[in-house]
């Protein structure tokens, strides 16, 4: 995968935004192959195309593409927040792919790709409303929570200038399927929201009790919910089952 821009696309277009866009829409399209399914290339939409900005004619998925000079930080900016709340309880989200870049060495820094099914609402934030003297007064705006979408949300492509294997980007695509199989936003949510929990425990074996740790917020997350620690147990017995997880008996787990 070659990582480098053809910045002669890009000579006819004074606007940096203009530029950035061309450059990074030309190498997604030239080098990028689909995470879902291996596809050798991905097909290019319209522009303002709803769904996205790519979509793959092998298996039908669609991708929206973000870019940024150098690092994200733990936002995404989106589009209009009644859209994309509208889009997450229809299941009509498209996958991320969220590129950064060296705009002097005209060269991907990193890229990698959200899976749809790691879209929940605790990851949307709303912005404030566009004042009145904007020329979409009083619109309001949407974030993605990056930091909020556990390691396994986020596979990697490239990382820090370095091309990651295609089998092993196809494989940590494959190993969160399990979340599509779940219809309901609240049930995903739960289950993404440990997901998230295990990760930040930083240890490959953890313990139940570890998990408890975050009882407080996972109460604060799910305000309606009075037996966390119950719904806690739930999650791990569900990861577990699909072997996302193994149970090493009296409380301890393992991630695989």
């Amino acid at each position: 995968m070659e990582l480098s821009f053809d910045i002669r696309l890009a000579s006819a277009y004074k606007s940096p935004s203009q530029r950035t866009r061309v450059l990074t829409e030309s190498w997604v399209r030239e080098q990028m192959y689909c995470p879902s399914c291996g596809s050798s290339s991905l097909d290019k939409y319209p522009n303002n195309t709803p769904v996205g900005d790519f979509y793959c004619a092998q298996c039908k998925e669609d991708y929206e593409l973000k870019s940024k000079r150098n690092a994200f930080g733990s936002k995404l900016v989106d589009g209009e927040y009644d859209a994309m709340m509208r889009c997450l309880r229809s299941g009509e989200v498209p996958n991320i792919f969220a590129l950064t870049y060296d705009v002097l060495k005209g060269r991907v820094l990193d890229f990698i790709v959200i899976p749809n099914h790691f879209f929940i609402p605790a990851i949307i934030e709303k912005r404030k409303p566009l004042g009145k003297t904007a020329k979409r007064a009083d619109w309001i705006g949407c974030n993605i929570l990056i930091h909020k979408i556990p390691q396994a949300g986020r596979v990697n492509i490239v990382s820090e200038g370095k091309t990651i294997e295609k089998p092993i980007v196809l494989k940590a695509w494959k190993r969160t399927l399990f979340l599509r199989e779940q219809a309901k936003l609240e049930k995903r949510g739960w289950i993404v929201d440990v997901m998230t929990c295990i990760e930040r425990i930083e240890q490959p074996e953890f313990t139940l009790s570890d998990v408890y740790q975050f009882e407080s917020e996972l109460g604060r997350l799910h305000p309606g919910n009075r037996h966390i620690r119950d719904k806690i147990r739930q999650q791990l017995q569900f990861l577990r089952n699909i072997g996302y997880l193994d149970f090493m008996g009296n409380g301890r787990y393992v991630l695989k």
